[in-house]
């Protein structure tokens, strides 16, 4: 793949650009006029490079969803990707340093979009698009679980030949994510009745001390044995010190590798009951994503990555990681699906995060190469290879 490899070192300056452009714009998932002006910029670089055709799936609540096409017959390829992060507007600031970019978003996932659109400008730029269709769905939500767009990503992904998913790499090894765990998330209101702590506190009844019985309840649902993990992440509740809580609130969140734990975690959830007399307690949530399991069709897309990789002159391992993607929704639907073939960096809803600019050409060419040997199981062969 010498030519695209090229191509792509000689456009290395326009890339960063792009990149720098796209963390810019910030986009943290629950501040939709953010997000979608950050969609407007990522639809300003789509046409300028790819002169991409737009459907935005526009969204009241949440950041539009944004589908680009490129191409109108052949085989489909979807490339799947967010464009809302974890981080609030003036958190993180953008710079460079030591061969590292950092900035919000960046590794998870904003260059992994740029590359991506990248990638198929390199295939346009050698005329290797005649007999395919690229579709990539960026999303809005990814980071509160895709609330918005499941169905429509689902929707949109019928028929692919393949998904790429340009979610960062593994941290610190470059690795592609062949499997992840399943994720959900639950909230628990609990009310109870007010007093003061010290003139009358038998007339109250404690939100915080049942919120407590709740806490070791839930994590006794742990079975790591089997890979799944139930955290309670936010527990919060009370007032004032001298007055007995009446309120307290859990949000957790929960991890499984098989569907039968989804549901074992779900209905365990859903059928906890209050442990104080007198207390209320309100539940709510669900498993929002279904495990990504390792697949034939899913071995069968690393072997091609691994095989891309050799050409391209290094190796790459395949990892399954516990963080779940909305690439865990299309392998649901059977499509083959592989994931981890963004920037490559550490620091995922960290301060640190950041990318490696080195390997922002090679995992460029790498994608590429995913899209060009989309028929390599037919015997096809590109004269760019």
């Amino acid at each position: 793949m010498q030519n695209i490899t090229e191509y792509l070192h000689r456009h290395s300056l326009d890339i960063i650009e792009d990149i720098k452009q796209l963390v810019s714009a910030e986009s943290p998932s629950n501040h939709k006029d953010a997000v979608d002006r950050c969609g407007e910029v990522l639809q300003t670089i789509f046409k300028l490079r790819l002169d991409a055709t737009v459907d935005i799936h526009h969204q009241h609540k949440y950041g539009n969803q944004l589908k680009f096409t490129v191409g109108s017959q052949g085989e489909k390829t979807i490339i799947l990707g967010h464009f809302d992060t974890v981080w609030n507007i003036g958190e993180l600031r953008l710079y460079e340093a030591d061969g590292k970019f950092y900035g919000p978003g960046i590794l998870d996932m904003k260059a992994g979009l740029i590359q991506a659109i990248w990638a198929v400008r390199a295939l346009k730029y050698f005329g290797q698009l005649e007999d395919k269709q690229i579709i990539f769905l960026c999303n809005s939500d990814e980071e509160l679980g895709s609330p918005s767009s499941k169905d429509w990503l689902n929707l949109n992904a019928q028929g692919a030949t393949q998904v790429l998913v340009v979610e960062p790499a593994v941290a610190n090894t470059g690795a592609l994510k062949i499997a992840r765990k399943g994720s959900g998330r639950y909230q628990i209101k609990i009310t109870g009745i007010a007093a003061h702590a010290g003139n009358n506190p038998e007339e109250g009844i404690s939100a915080i001390q049942e919120m407590a019985h709740q806490i070791l309840s839930l994590h006794a649902l742990n079975a790591p044995e089997l890979g799944t993990t139930v955290n309670v992440g936010i527990a919060h509740g009370g007032g004032r010190v001298n007055v007995v809580a009446d309120y307290a609130e859990l949000g957790i969140d929960t991890r499984v590798t098989c569907e039968n734990e989804a549901i074992r975690i779900d209905q365990a959830i859903h059928q906890l009951s209050a442990v104080t007399t007198g207390i209320k307690l309100e539940i709510s949530g669900t498993q929002t994503r279904p495990p990504m399991q390792i697949t034939q069709n899913s071995e069968h897309l690393f072997s091609k990555a691994q095989s891309i990789a050799r050409k391209l002159g290094f190796s790459l391992e395949a990892k399954t990681v516990g963080g779940g993607s909305d690439g865990n929704f299309t392998a649901a639907l059977g499509l083959p699906t592989l994931d981890g073939l963004g920037a490559t960096g550490s620091g995922i809803h960290a301060r640190h995060e950041h990318i490696l600019v080195a390997n922002i050409v090679p995992r460029t060419a790498l994608l590429a190469g995913m899209i060009l040997e989309q028929n390599a199981d037919k015997g096809e062969t590109s004269c760019l290879i």
